[in-house]
């Protein structure tokens, strides 16, 4: 397969930013579109090479499910038409494109205000977010979650349950959180809405750069002085993990909870669940059989045939928020009181039922 050779994406480029951006020469500190183009060529997006723009080689054609953020051809489509399936097109495209400038801008782009998300609701969108939120949105919620284990024995292992994958990157749904309701929410506790940072810091491209995509430290540190990286930043007060220390990090503290809730569900799985489980990040469908339970996902055990297959649906849960905040990088950053709410809430419902300390936490 022959990906679009990049002096036509340049001219694309020059033709989008004339038609949408209208960037004036005279602006000051206004990139030029040698400039933009540089940038762009440097972003995931841009990047031909990777999985996300060649899994579908051997079939030749992208299928409506995926197409639309896979592809120029299927974001096109889908904006073109009334949005009635987030992310989803009734039609195959062809292989071939990346995520081009054409992708983002658009008239379909242009005029986006509400985006759909996969627990049915449609949310007001800045227009600068917009686009970025029907991408980075997740493929699934809280309400796919509970429909997948509605009426079943809390702790009995069932064939019928399937883990169901967010999918990559669900920073709007993380940003949204009891709006979107993308991480599993557990009944009767109560999750916070959407993060609203600083006044001019309240977009996607607030903070990140459209077309490289990366963020500059820069943009924090007039707040976090002395901040040496994003972890390091603190955005409460509150004694998280109950160890006293109110000074590190909220990434960190993320880190750290992340990890006792990694430990709580291999516990849960050998105690209650139908056997041991690690989980790779790396490889597809995630969880797997731990056949030496030594905690590793070791080469030969993160295969396909050794899919973790003894789900219970307290499991599901819990496991559901863990890849949650895995597939988010920056969910410390997009809403870290919703990711913690979710992950203390998991360790607790697992807590109930097996060896799993819970006590200490002050939940936001």
């Amino acid at each position: 397969m022959v990906f679009r050779v990049f002096w036509k994406v340049s001219l694309c480029l020059g033709l989008a930013l004339g038609a949408s951006l209208s960037i004036s020469a005279s602006a000051q500190n206004a990139p030029t579109n040698e400039e933009i183009l540089e940038a762009w060529l440097s972003s995931p997006h841009a990047d031909s090479t990777r999985e996300a723009f060649r899994h579908w080689d051997t079939e030749g054609e992208i299928p409506g499910t995926c197409a639309v953020c896979h592809s120029s051809t299927g974001i096109i489509d889908y904006l073109a038409a009334p949005q009635t399936m987030p992310g989803l097109i009734d039609h195959p495209v062809p292989i071939g494109t990346t995520v081009e400038c054409s992708a983002c801008h658009n008239d379909g782009a242009k005029g986006l205000s509400e985006v759909l998300f996969p627990n049915g609701t449609t949310v007001s969108t800045p227009n600068s977010s917009a686009i970025c939120s029907v991408c980075h949105q997740g493929r699934s919620s809280s309400e796919q979650v509970e429909a997948s284990v509605a009426e079943m024995g809390e702790d009995i292992v069932s064939a019928e349950i399937k883990f169901i994958n967010i999918h990559y990157a669900a920073a709007a749904s993380t940003q949204l959180g009891n709006t979107a309701r993308g991480g599993y929410q557990y009944e009767g506790r109560n999750y916070v809405g959407p993060f609203a940072h600083v006044e001019t810091l309240g977009t996607c491209v607030s903070c990140h750069n459209p077309h490289d995509t990366r963020v500059k430290l820069e943009s924090c540190t007039t707040c976090h002085q002395g901040a040496a990286d994003f972890r390091a930043i603190r955005t409460t007060p509150l004694d998280i993990l109950g160890d006293g220390n109110t000074t590190a990090g909220i990434g960190v503290v993320i880190s750290q909870l992340h990890d006792q809730l990694n430990a709580a569900i291999m516990t849960y799985s050998q105690e209650i669940g139908g056997g041991a489980i690690v989980y790779s990040g790396a490889a597809y469908p995630y969880f797997f059989n731990d056949l030496n339970a030594d905690g590793t996902a070791d080469p030969t055990e993160t295969v396909f045939p050794n899919a973790y297959k003894s789900w219970t649906p307290r499991l599901l849960k819990a496991a559901y928020n863990y890849q949650f905040v895995s597939k988010d990088k920056g969910a410390f950053a997009h809403n870290a009181h919703y990711v913690i709410q979710l992950m203390i809430d998991s360790i607790e419902s697992l807590s109930e039922v097996a060896t799993v300390d819970a006590t200490g936490f002050t939940r936001p």
